[in-house]
């Protein structure tokens, strides 16, 4: 299908065959691009970094045109969702998603996920269990699965903890995220993909939602909840809340070029899955499966929803 491509007056409302409205969730606002039948099942599309709802773009129309009620948001701080000074931790993120669920109606939802949505939606899964049906878990493993691939001895991916490291220091990285010259965006999606994505139209698009001060900022503040978390009250109860096992079907989705995300990670996902638990390794890409080879994701993803509606996971 075309791929449009944002109006510089309009980074976020792309057109489309979607529909575009915000809602009200959690004490924010949250902007979601919608398609489907309106009682079809809900599928809620989380986005991961530096990316915002349009990374869904092809599976959107797909997802519509098999029965599906498809519904992708931008996370708080991204896209056109509240810039809130504060709320990304993922208790508060994860708050988020169950009252767009709640909102947009449907409830329960199966969650996908890729990256950091991925991280939001294992933690909605836990915390929420009553508004999610099931999870699809792109490039992105059990949060506490992820956090053992970092301790010493285990060999933690180096990209991967540069990466986040790289984030710690206040405001530079979000200057040079959010400028265009700097080639930052572009280069992080390069180096984490293994085809050749994304072309210049792509980087277009990324770049101007993310240049939307203060987009780049509030990305950014993920990162830092997480390795400061590490030390804090808060984050040893968000991993306590992340123990028990999720009773939902799991589809753990990984690229097998994908060089910043641990192996062991993935694998070791399964421990936390008390359902049907799904591992799925697609060739030839890295860190964006949905978007290096969208068909074969598509694919993918579609023959795993069937199973969950039909209840056969």
């Amino acid at each position: 299908m075309p791929r449009p491509r944002a109006h510089p007056s309009d980074p976020v409302e792309i057109p489309g065959p979607w529909q575009h409205r915000h809602v009200a969730a959690n004490g924010a606002r949250f902007h979601v691009a919608e398609a489907g039948p309106p009682h079809g099942p809900l599928v809620l599309l989380l986005h991961g970094f530096p990316e915002f709802w349009w990374t869904w773009r092809d599976q959107l129309p797909a997802l519509a045109a098999a029965g599906y009620r498809a519904v992708a948001m931008d996370l708080r701080g991204y896209g056109g969702s509240d810039k809130t000074p504060n709320g990304y931790d993922p208790v508060t993120l994860a708050q988020d998603v169950a009252g767009v669920v709640k909102t947009v109606g449907g409830r329960p939802a199966v969650l996908v996920g890729h990256g950091w949505g991925g991280y939001v939606a294992w933690a909605t899964a836990a915390q929420h269990p009553r508004e999610v049906a099931a999870l699809a878990a792109v490039s992105a493993p059990h949060p506490l699965a992820m956090l053992r691939s970092w301790r010493p001895g285990s060999g933690p991916t180096l990209a991967a903890l540069r990466h986040v490291l790289a984030m710690q220091l206040p405001m530079l990285p979000e200057r040079r995220l959010a400028d265009p010259d700097s080639g930052c965006l572009r280069d992080h999606l390069r180096a984490w993909s293994a085809t050749g994505f994304p072309d210049d139209d792509t980087v277009a698009t990324y770049q101007a939602a993310i240049s939307q001060w203060p987009a780049s900022h509030c990305a950014l503040e993920y990162h830092r909840w997480l390795f400061r978390s590490r030390l804090r009250a808060d984050g040893r109860r968000f991993g306590q809340a992340m123990r028990p096992p999720l009773p939902q079907p799991v589809c753990c989705v990984s690229g097998a070029l994908d060089h910043a995300l641990p192996r062991a990670a993935v694998e070791r996902s399964r421990r936390q899955v008390a359902g049907a638990f799904t591992l799925r390794t697609m060739p030839g890409v890295g860190h964006f499966p949905h978007e290096e080879d969208p068909s074969a994701f598509t694919a993918l993803l579609l023959d795993w929803l069937a199973g969950v509606v039909a209840g056969e996971l």
